[in-house]
């Protein structure tokens, strides 16, 4: 089968497609013939050698890609034949993803709701989950202020829509005219571009303190960002988009009477209870996945060379097949 090999850390055109033998599903396992893989930011920082964490290294080499969509070719031992032919989403343990087949542990799958688009439920897997989570975790509050950092990205878009969802006033900050028109357009009242100077007092004078912020930038953004949260508010860091975490000591939150929200790691059965609700949100009209561009599996450099030069909007894809 095709797949993306990964035999050296680099640039993006460490990426080259080639031949791999097919996988077979074990016991327990299902076979998902893949038709659209999620590619991640993270997946571009492990790429280059440059994992947020070291154990995310693999070893090589690799097949990187750990969300993938597509129907069910195969089950193995202990796994209810009825599986096959059924149109599902799934995470990969890590790696594998980006490739036309991968077998994946079948309790892990998750039907596709009907009427949903595969590529909208590919989308949704871990960004809707992600996005879920935050919100739940903040506790979200009608008549609430949030800031939403990388508000066009693929989970900043989805945490602009379930934070309006909530009641709360949304404010946006993201990166050029093309995002935050798109933030607007998903219910941002107020969107700023933070690579203009003084954007943060742009963001104060048309909303005063904020109740809570997603960050998902990290660095200085995310930095700025805190200094706008209000007593009472929560600060809520997920993401490291300029390449490190925003690092708030515990005694200035204590001092500005900011709660800084870091949640449990999720269990395999929360991710999917929440990936659930994601895709439950979509079907019900009440969440838009904003898949912004996508690629032929082949062209995997071209993905993540778009997702490093920050060319992307929303969720980008590969598609597998076709």
């Amino acid at each position: 089968m095709r797949a993306v090999l990964l035999n050296e850390f680099g640039p993006p055109e460490v990426l080259v497609a080639g031949e791999v033998p097919d996988p077979v599903a074990g016991s327990g396992q299902a076979l998902i013939d893949v038709e659209i893989a999620s590619v991640t930011f993270v997946e571009t920082q492990v790429r280059a050698g440059r994992p947020p964490h070291p154990a995310m290294a693999p070893e090589l080499p690799a097949v990187l890609g750990n969300g993938v969509g597509g129907t069910v070719a195969a089950v193995g031992k202990g796994v209810d034949p009825a599986l096959s032919g059924a149109r599902v989403i799934s995470t990969t343990g890590g790696s594998g993803g980006y490739a036309e087949r991968v077998a994946v542990p079948a309790a892990g799958m998750i039907p596709v709701p009907d009427g949903l688009a595969l590529r909208d439920a590919v989308a949704l897997l871990a960004d809707g989950r992600t996005a879920t989570s935050l919100v739940r975790g903040a506790e979200v509050r009608p008549g609430e202020t949030v800031l939403v950092e990388a508000a066009a990205g693929g989970v900043g878009s989805l945490l602009v829509q379930l934070a309006r969802n909530a009641g709360a006033r949304v404010a946006a900050v993201a990166r050029g005219r093309r995002k935050l028109r798109l933030a607007a357009e998903l219910g941002a009242e107020v969107a700023v571009d933070y690579g203009e100077p003084g954007w943060v007092e742009h963001v104060r004078d048309e909303v005063g303190d904020v109740d809570v912020v997603f960050d998902g930038v990290g660095g200085e953004i995310g930095r700025a960002a805190f200094d706008l949260v209000g007593p009472g508010g929560r600060f809520c860091p997920f993401g490291l988009a300029s390449g490190s975490f925003t690092v708030i000591p515990d005694e200035l939150a204590a001092e500005r009477g900011v709660t800084v929200v870091r949640g449990a790691p999720p269990t395999p059965e929360d991710m999917q209870a929440l990936t659930r609700s994601a895709l439950a949100e979509a079907v019900a009209g009440r969440l838009r996945p904003v898949i912004g561009q996508t690629f032929p599996l082949a062209r995997a450099a071209d993905a993540h060379a778009a997702i490093e030069a920050r060319d992307t909007v929303g969720k980008t894809l590969l598609l597998a097949r076709g």
